[in-house]
């Protein structure tokens, strides 16, 4: 695989190597979380599913975590998932976009992704993001950013 590839899961189900490339041209919901099936990310993906009729006119949806394929691809048949999401295991994304650091979980802190999500335009530039993402209401916030951005 190409250093500049990452491999990922398309919207159907088919596994693919994604470059820069594909993203550019087009809007992009980039949003980094941190494992496949986990309650919070569960609810997250699947408010981002349910959304899809409002978002896909606007932009394309990608998750991104260090899970992999098999696991991306199990999340996205046990959801029903309608975005692409893209297998991170190097972190070269996790790392790009600033989104590995230090959680606080029980009083103890770890190393892990933190709750993230940048809209990115058509040449590539980031014009939103939002870190440490609370999971209730985001997509509704990811929308309504869509929505202005576009003039609505």
């Amino acid at each position: 695989m190409n250093p500049c590839e990452i491999a990922g899961v398309t919207e159907s189900g088919a596994e693919k190597n994604f470059t820069v490339n594909d993203f550019l041209n087009k809007t992009t919901v980039l949003y980094f979380y941190p494992n496949d099936g986990t309650p919070g990310c569960t609810i997250q993906a699947g408010d981002f599913r349910d959304n899809m009729k409002y978002i896909k006119p606007l932009a394309d949806v990608v998750g991104v975590n260090r899970d992999t394929i098999e696991s991306h691809k199990k999340f996205m048949k046990n959801e029903d998932l309608n975005f692409i999401l893209l297998s991170d295991p190097d972190k070269k994304l996790i790392n790009f976009f600033g989104v590995w650091g230090e959680k606080p979980a029980y009083g103890i802190g770890f190393m892990g992704i933190i709750r993230s999500t940048f809209i990115i335009n058509k040449e590539g530039e980031v014009l939103k993001s939002w870190f440490n993402v609370a999971v209730d209401g985001h997509v509704d916030e990811v929308l309504e950013e869509l929505n202005k951005e576009n003039g609505r």
